[in-house]
């Protein structure tokens, strides 16, 4: 397969997106991860804060998510929840950016958003709890008796996130082509074998 695009979902702490943003510096491709949220906040007029709230609330519902999907292809905004928009507009702005050329996609379920297109690399990056810890304290300044709960909230945010917009479970392993342990790697080795890969 000849690689277009990398999408990276990753465990909170386990450095996937410095990951991301070293393989696209090696690649010498666009990365996009908060960009996308940005890019929809600017449209929509919405803070990034109130947009990434949506996304902490939706529903993991399969029945739900077989709703949105139904209903986004309608064309009928209006009978969609706001989490189940921030989707749509999410999606799109995805489409978008990869209609520019080859990139990384951090997040956002940019597999998702690529399903169908030709040279999409799924990536799942994951580490251990201590070097989660350890990450989470030193790059967002969280108080070691914070961190578990924190991890706990962004990771559940992730799955549900990801179950709604794909049916999937986020930390079924089966869903990716590529799947990375920072801790025993390193993120410096992560981002070198999946710029490999590109240049493959």
């Amino acid at each position: 397969m000849d690689i277009q695009y990398i999408t990276i979902e990753r465990e909170y702490g386990s450095g996937g997106t410095k990951i991301a943003r070293e393989t696209a510096r090696q690649c010498g491709i666009a990365c996009f991860g908060k960009e996308i949220l940005e890019t929809v906040s600017k449209e929509h007029h919405t803070s990034v804060q109130t947009l990434q709230e949506y996304e902490e609330t939706v529903s993991s519902s399969f029945l739900y998510s077989m709703f949105v999907v139904a209903q986004s292809q309608t064309g009928n905004p209006d009978l969609l929840s706001n989490e189940a928009k921030l989707y749509v507009a999410e999606t799109r702005v995805i489409k978008e950016l990869a209609n520019k050329g080859p990139a990384v996609f951090v997040g956002h379920c940019a597999s998702q958003a690529l399903q169908g297109r030709e040279g999409v690399l799924r990536v799942f990056i994951r580490a251990n709890d201590h070097d989660k810890q350890r990450r989470i304290i030193e790059d967002y300044g969280i108080s070691p008796e914070q961190v578990p709960s924190i991890c706990r909230r962004f990771n559940q945010k992730r799955a549900n996130y990801y179950a709604f917009c794909t049916q999937k479970k986020w930390n079924d392993l089966n869903n990716y082509d590529v799947v990375l342990d920072s801790s025993t790697i390193g993120l410096e080795k992560c981002a070198a074998a999946l710029a490999a890969m590109y240049h493959r």
